[in-house]
């Protein structure tokens, strides 16, 4: 009797089950990893503009406040999301006056994952919105240890 080359319907279960396992466990540090990564473009984000902000204050004696739909000339020259379109960015920025502070004395940064107005599908559970203001303080919406 001649022996068919092949795997068995067993050995082929075995490996399937194995791959399952190997998958199982690499895809969620995959995701974590791609999450980390997509927030390190908006930490990026905001340093870049707090530089741009500390530029302008060094001119005009005061910060800037800005949105996506900032009308103010001068607050559209400040880019308000964190990649190289907005269409291409996980991060909407914005600036207003830090809490209980004038905006000539201090500004907050704050870069929203995933608005309407940037990819919509990002989610960062673990940090939420990222801000840094000009007194240097960083921070996250969550409870993570974010800005690492």
């Amino acid at each position: 009797m001649k022996v068919q080359p092949g795997f068995t319907l067993i050995e082929m279960l075995i490996v399937m089950a194995i791959l399952s396992i190997l998958a199982a466990v690499a895809y969620p540090s995959y995701a974590s990893h791609i999450v980390r990564t997509k927030r390190t473009e908006g930490q990026i984000a905001l340093i870049e503009a707090m530089q741009q902000q500390e530029r302008y204050h060094m001119q005009h004696n005061s910060y800037i406040a800005f949105s996506s739909s900032s009308e103010d000339a001068q607050a559209q020259g400040f880019r308000w999301w964190s990649g190289v379109s907005a269409a291409a960015s996980f991060y909407e920025l914005d600036a207003r006056a830090c809490p209980d502070r004038d905006i000539a004395d201090c500004v907050q940064l704050r870069a929203r994952p995933g608005t309407e107005k940037v990819d919509s599908r990002f989610r960062d559970p673990q940090c939420g919105a990222l801000t840094i203001d000009s007194l240097g303080v960083q921070a996250a919406q969550g409870s993570g240890r974010c800005w690492e």
